[in-house]
């Protein structure tokens, strides 16, 4: 099982993570996308990469904006796993012309 973060290093992790920020102990942004379909197309590559790593966010869609959820529930909180993936996912969005 993953180390839950301490305040300290999930404070440090969330100065890497720029539109990043903890709500109810997850990681948490919002991505806005021009259209319905980018937004799609970006849930799909989220899940792709979300399968290889093992490590699944909860996604909400709402028309053409994604809002991202990451924690460890078997870590009862926010873990290394969270950082990695939310990095990956910022990536992926980098691939979108978000609004």
């Amino acid at each position: 099982m993953p180390n839950k973060m301490t305040e300290k290093e999930i404070d440090a992790a969330l100065s890497g993570l720029p539109g990043w920020s903890v709500q109810e102990g997850s990681l948490v942004r919002r991505f806005p996308f021009h259209s319905y379909m980018d937004g799609i197309r970006f849930v799909e590559m989220v899940a792709v990469a979300a399968e290889a790593r093992d490590h699944h966010p909860d996604l909400l869609v709402r028309y053409s904006d994604v809002t991202v959820f990451l924690r460890t529930h078997s870590a009862d909180g926010l873990t290394a796993r969270d950082v990695d993936s939310a990095k990956d996912i910022s990536r992926i969005a980098t691939q979108f012309a978000c609004t």
